[in-house]
């Protein structure tokens, strides 16, 4: 294999590989309790920027996107608007296996 298409591969490889962190990196953010598209944008916008600055991957700048995501999630989120959502989470969970519970005793 000419030495050109190998470079063009591993250029491909390693586009890849980035996009593949990119997108678990934003999968896992937007799971955190009051995340939302604005903090998802501010996040994506500083990795790239870091990056694009350093040359560096994410992973070699931020190391595990699911760890990174947790992190960059509990900077963003103002604490009481995360508490919130939490409490909130909490209720709707609660009042649906009330229901489930209700629909198995029903019969339903």
């Amino acid at each position: 294999m000419p030495k050109k298409d190998r470079t063009a591969d591993a250029a491909k490889e390693k586009e890849k590989d980035l996009e593949k962190w990119m997108a678990r990196f934003q999968v896992r953010l937007v799971m955190q309790p009051g995340v939302d598209r604005a903090i998802v944008l501010q996040a994506v916008k500083e990795v790239t920027a870091r990056c694009a600055e350093t040359g560096e991957h994410p992973r070699t700048a931020f190391g595990d996107p699911d760890t990174y995501a947790v992190q960059t999630g509990a900077r963003l989120v103002p604490a009481d608007r995360a508490a919130r959502v939490r409490r909130h989470d909490s209720a709707v969970g609660t009042l649906g296996s009330a229901l489930k519970r209700v629909g198995e005793i029903a019969g339903l």
